[in-house]
């Protein structure tokens, strides 16, 4: 059980830290947002490569905040089922989707990304617009990183649970704990 925790720990701490990185970027996309609009509408000028780095930029802090979000149990869930459950049955509910939905699915993702990545980096595949970024096989990597991020949180979830129904409260979904309403 001490190899399990600690590989918990490992994971946790990885998308602890790209999660809080990621979320510098909303930052930037708020700056882009805000540059675009005032060159558009100020001064009429359209930017064809500051318009796609906004877009480019959503669909990173998403993908890049996808396994954070998992981790601090932040994605969709039924909770008429899910929220009234015991620590124990949480666990049983997490363990089967992570090992029946979620490891699956990003399986497949990371199975179908990888020729299409390869073969943009291949080109080195840029914009198809005219003045946009060059770089679109960098944005397309960051699908299979998605993936990869997905699988250790996976790892990290199942990890929890199987600690969860050995006992170990500790690790026990943060959704356990009572919350305040204001």
């Amino acid at each position: 059980m001490a190899f399990l925790r600690g590989l918990v720990r490992i994971i946790d701490a990885i998308n602890e830290h790209v999660g809080r990185a990621t979320a510098w970027l909303m930052v930037l996309m708020v700056l882009i947002a805000f540059v675009v609009v005032l060159l558009r509408y100020v001064y009429g000028l359209g930017w064809v490569a500051l318009q796609e780095s906004f877009v480019w930029l959503h669909g990173t802090v998403f993908m890049m905040g996808a396994a954070y979000t998992l981790l601090h149990d932040g994605h969709v869930r039924v909770d008429v089922f899910y929220r009234p459950a015991s620590a124990r049955t949480k666990a049983m509910i997490n363990l089967f989707g992570s090992l029946f939905l979620l490891m699956p699915m990003i399986l497949v993702v990371l199975y179908y990304s990888q020729g299409f990545v390869i073969r943009s980096w291949d080109r080195l595949e840029g914009s198809s617009e005219a003045g946009g970024l060059p770089g679109l096989f960098l944005l397309k990597t960051v699908i299979p990183i998605f993936g990869v991020l997905m699988l250790l949180q996976g790892v990290s979830l199942i990890g929890r649970s199987l600690l969860v129904l050995k006992g170990d409260m500790r690790y026990a979904s943060s959704q356990d704990e009572p919350h305040e309403v204001a």
